[in-house]
This record gives structure tokens, C-alpha cells and sequence, in this order.
């Protein structure tokens, strides 16, 4: 009778302890995320990926530590939709994302939403979900400022806490003392909210000890303006740059610093990253010679730096130079790594690369899609021969580029020719039948919002 009543007791305790929700348990297991997203930093603009404008020490650190990746790809080569992609998981265009965020006027012009829908899927609510404490310390620009008054709300896309710049629903006052991105009144000065920015990750990580924690780490270092220090009066050129990236890996340093001292620094992922190329480039130089900048489909401005680091899971020091990855992979591939589960009806255009993360070097069996320039009315684009036509596709090695209207075909052996100098189209128009085809059933599956002027 005394061995059947512990029996049940245990059979009790166990169905107990199954119906109190995971989350309700500190989880060591599960990691922290941290995700930085540098603003419009280039591909070479870092050491550990042959830059040579100043050391960057403390971002080489996080390369140490874990792998880069020299095949990764934004979602596009500007900001606001860049940002939606690595958030949903899709591409852009699919929620009426197709260039920066601004007045409704331009909007409008763009043929774009003023805000990122809510019902939109969000990687900050999937983790929240799971038990995650959420928080985004940084740019935004996926819908608020200007005219846009409306704007959903932080909490609407599952995070807890927020401090963001003045292209946000809710910007932080001490950042935006004016009704504008910076101004030298603000009580944050421009040179250091990098710093308050991880300030604010190391206060979010520290008050929730215990569980496992997502974050957006998202400063505006390195966009223009350059502002160095209260008493540079240098905003443009080089030498400015120079300091503002010194001071930006500084702030990284403190940032690694500061999660040791925690003692979590063994149980945290961490992303570097960009959201799109550079400009101004300075000859090129911050793209490593790559052709195109900010606002281009060519290299240069979708082809970012990318470092993962968790000790123990992802092997140090390495690099893969095969696998082509893109920020609409992130979504599927960090929820892997954290054991979660996506709802079955989750519409992603990304793949799960969580192996390729850890370590085991894959093509991508899947293209890859963008567009950037719909018309030039709202759309800005860099000079020369960096102007792109405004679509894209890559599929292995091959890279096609070409207008809606199916003008200007551009084929290129990215492997061979990363600088995008030898369009191959003529000899090789198997291939570019074939992705022709894709790009324009992609592009004309997308939604298109109201056309300029109607």
C-alpha cells in the first residue's frame, strides 16, 4: 500500500510539473539572442573582413569567437524594407515594403505601406511565445515619424520593452528633442547612442537573469551624419567615419564585456550584421571593390558582413565563403537554434540554415529575390554604372539582373565574378531564360499599392 501511494504521488508530481507552462522555469538551455544590426555599414568597412580604415578589434572579437560568413545577403539595399525582411522572415515587398520609410506623400509615390502591418509575422513575437523576454534598443524605421501618426506600437510586434530613434512609433525623448532623426539639443548626444543603445541591452539582459532573452540591438553607427564628438565639426568625409567607426566597435567591446560579466556569455548568440551597403562608398573601398552601394541590387549594396557566435554550438575562428544566406533565413534558422516551433500556416520566404550556422557548409536550394526602384519619382539611386535595374535574382552561383519591364538583362557568375564586370547573358541564355522566368512570376506575385499621381 506505502509503495502504491508513492506510486501515485510521483505519477501526480510529474503530471503536475508537465502542466506549468516551460517558460515558467529558468532556461539555461535555451539562448539569449542578441542581434545587431549596423546602419548602412559596408562589407569591408571591419578589419576581420579586410578593412582597412581603423582597428576594429572588438566586432573581430565576436569573428574569434564564432564564424563569418561571406555570402550573406540583406533583403534589400535600403533600410526600411531590409528591416521588415529580417522581421518577418519575407520579403518585403510582400507587406507593401519597397524603399525607406517617409512622409505619406512618398509613400504613397512609392507604391509602399506607411507602417509594417501588425498581423505581419515577427520573429520578437514567436520568441515571446516561447517565454523570451523581447527587446529592441535601437533604429526601427518600419513605420512612425514624419506624418505618420498612426503607427502600430512596439508591443503590437511582441516586444516588452523598447528605446528607439525618431523613425519609430514611440522615440525615445532623450533622443529626440526635436521633431527629427538628431539634433545637438538631444540629451543623448549623436556620438553616444551607440553606448545608451548598450546600456540599455546590458540593463534589459540583467533585470531578466534567469530567462532567456531576444534582442534587437539596432543602432544608426555607421549612417550619415558622421557626428564624432561634441567638438568635431567634420560630419562628412573619411576622417569623421574613421572616428565614429572607432567609437562604434568601442561600444561592441563594452557590449561583449559587459555579457561576461554577467556570466551569460556562453549562452548567447550573437548576430553582427548590416542592414544594407554603404554610401557614401569612398571609391568603393567599403565594399572591397564590390560594384554598387546603398540603394543597388549588385553587390555592394545587398552583400553585408555577417558573424555568428555561440561558444560551444558554432565552431571559432572559421569561415564560410559557399553558403549563401539570406536575412529572410534568420527568422526560420534562430528559431531552430532556440528550439522553437513556427506555426504550421507561418507563410516565411526563408529556408532554415541553422546547420549551415553551426557549422556545415550547404547551397541554398532556393532563390533568392529582390527589387528596389519601382519608378523615379520616389526612389533615389547612386551614380555611374552603380545604378542597378531594379530587379534581381541568384540561384548558385548564377546572379541575374533585369527591369520589370524585361529591359537591361544582366547575368553574372558570382563566383567568378563578384565584381559584376562580365555579363555573360549572351553565352549563356539557357540560364537566363530560366531565371527570367522566376524573377518575373516573383515580381508579379507581389502586391502593388497605389501607383504615383492616381
Amino acid at each position: 500500500m506505502v509503495n502504491k501511494r508513492k506510486h501515485l504521488n510521483t505519477l501526480l508530481a510529474v503530471i503536475i510539473l508537465l502542466a506549468i507552462p516551460a517558460y515558467c522555469f529558468p532556461q539555461a538551455t535555451k539562448p539569449n539572442i542578441i542581434y545587431i544590426l549596423t546602419d548602412d555599414m559596408g562589407y569591408s568597412d571591419i578589419s576581420c573582413f579586410g578593412g582597412q580604415f581603423v582597428p576594429t578589434p572588438n566586432i573581430d572579437r565576436i569573428a574569434k569567437n564564432g564564424r563569418k560568413f561571406t555570402q550573406y545577403y540583406s533583403a534589400a539595399p535600403i533600410c526600411s524594407p531590409s528591416r521588415a525582411g529580417l522581421l518577418t522572415g519575407m520579403y518585403p515587398g510582400r507587406w507593401n515594403f519597397s524603399t525607406y520609410l517617409d512622409n505619406k506623400k512618398h509613400n504613397r509615390n512609392a507604391q509602399q505601406a506607411d507602417f509594417l502591418d501588425p498581423s505581419a509575422p515577427s520573429i520578437a513575437r514567436f520568441y515571446k511565445k516561447a517565454g523570451y523576454a523581447t527587446g529592441h534598443f535601437g533604429k526601427w524605421h518600419m513605420g512612425g515619424g514624419r506624418d505618420v501618426k498612426n503607427a502600430p506600437g512596439f508591443e503590437q510586434y511582441g516586444y516588452d520593452e523598447h528605446a528607439s530613434t525618431y523613425e519609430s512609433p514611440d522615440p525615445d525623448p532623450l533622443i529626440t528633442a526635436t521633431n527629427w532623426i538628431w539634433s545637438d539639443k538631444d540629451s543623448i548626444k549623436r556620438w553616444d547612442r551607440t553606448k545608451y543603445f548598450v546600456d540599455k541591452t546590458l540593463d534589459f539582459l540583467s533585470r531578466h537573469k534567469g530567462q532567456p532573452c531576444f534582442i534587437n540591438l539596432w543602432p544608426d553607427e555607421v549612417h550619415t551624419p558622421w557626428v564624432p564628438g561634441k567638438d568635431s565639426m567634420n560630419r562628412e568625409g573619411e576622417r569623421a567615419f574613421k572616428l565614429v567607426l572607432k567609437e562604434y566597435d568601442k561600444q561592441i567591446g563594452r557590449l561583449l564585456d559587459g555579457l561576461k560579466k554577467l556570466g551569460i556569455e556562453k549562452n548567447t548568440i550573437i548576430i553582427f550584421t548590416s542592414d544594407n551597403g554603404p554610401l557614401p562608398t569612398f571609391q568603393g573601398t567599403r565594399a572591397i571593390g564590390m560594384r554598387g552601394s546603398k540603394l543597388s541590387l549588385y553587390e555592394g549594396g545587398i552583400r553585408m558582413p555577417f558573424i555568428i557566435s555561440w561558444p560551444g554550438h558554432i565552431p571559432t575562428g572559421t569561415v564560410d565563403s559557399s553558403s549563401a544566406i539570406s536575412a529572410i533565413d534568420m527568422l526560420p534558422s534562430l528559431t531552430r537554434l532556440s528550439n522553437i516551433s513556427l506555426p504550421k500556416d507561418y507563410p516565411g520566404d526563408g529556408i532554415d540554415r541553422s546547420a549551415v550556422l553551426l557549422g556545415k557548409p550547404a547551397m541554398r536550394n532556393k532563390e533568392i529575390f529582390w527589387e528596389y526602384g519601382r519608378n523615379d519619382i520616389a526612389f533615389a539611386y547612386p551614380r555611374n554604372n552603380n545604378r542597378s535595374p531594379n530587379l534581381a535574382v541568384l540561384s548558385g552561383d548564377w546572379k541575374l539582373l533585369m527591369n520589370s519591364d524585361s529591359t537591361d538583362i544582366q547575368l553574372y557568375n558570382i563566383k567568378k565574378d563578384r565584381s559584376e564586370t562580365n555579363n555573360v547573358k549572351d553565352s549563356e541564355a539557357a540560364v537566363v531564360a530560366q531565371l527570367k522566368d522566376k524573377l518575373l512570376q516573383w515580381w508579379n506575385a507581389l502586391p502593388k499599392l497605389t501607383q504615383p499621381g492616381s
